[in-house]
């Protein structure tokens, strides 16, 4: 389990999902992140310390909307993490081997320019959308 950084507060995001067990796979197995607790119908996760939980919700789920970013259909609403350059290509890769479809693949966006990052997106099971992007300078995140 990783340690939370106290002088900044973790956030707390809760997900629909349509089936438990494939959430344990996927956001366990695939993305390698580490179970809290959990019941029959939800599953705390440790996202690099902040606390994610699916929640097994029936029913269908809104289709995504996207919005148009660097010569992409960006799905809205989406969440994810932003990853130091080696970690966010080991997840690639990671992501690659294990079959995942990528609405937007690994690619670095905004070359040159104010926020400079490595980027993709993809869905899990139950078809929320996720983002991971690494900076390559991280003192960029907020530039204008």
């Amino acid at each position: 389990m990783t340690t939370t950084d106290q002088s900044r507060p973790p956030f707390h995001l809760a997900i629909p999902v349509d089936d438990i067990e494939a959430a344990r796979t996927f956001y366990g197995g695939v993305l390698g992140l580490a179970e809290g607790r959990s019941a029959t119908r939800w599953i705390d996760w440790d996202m690099h310390g902040h606390q994610m939980v699916t929640h097994q919700v029936d029913g269908g789920r809104k289709v995504a909307d996207s919005n148009p970013v660097d010569g992409h259909e960006v799905p809205v609403p989406h969440f994810g993490l932003v990853l130091d350059v080696t970690s966010f290509h080991a997840l690639a890769d990671r992501l690659r081997a294990a079959g995942t479809r990528f609405v937007i693949g690994p690619y670095q966006r905004f070359a040159g320019e104010p926020g400079e990052q490595w980027t993709m997106f993809f869905h899990d099971p139950a078809g929320n959308a996720l983002e991971f992007k690494a900076f390559r300078d991280l003192d960029q995140l907020f530039a204008t």
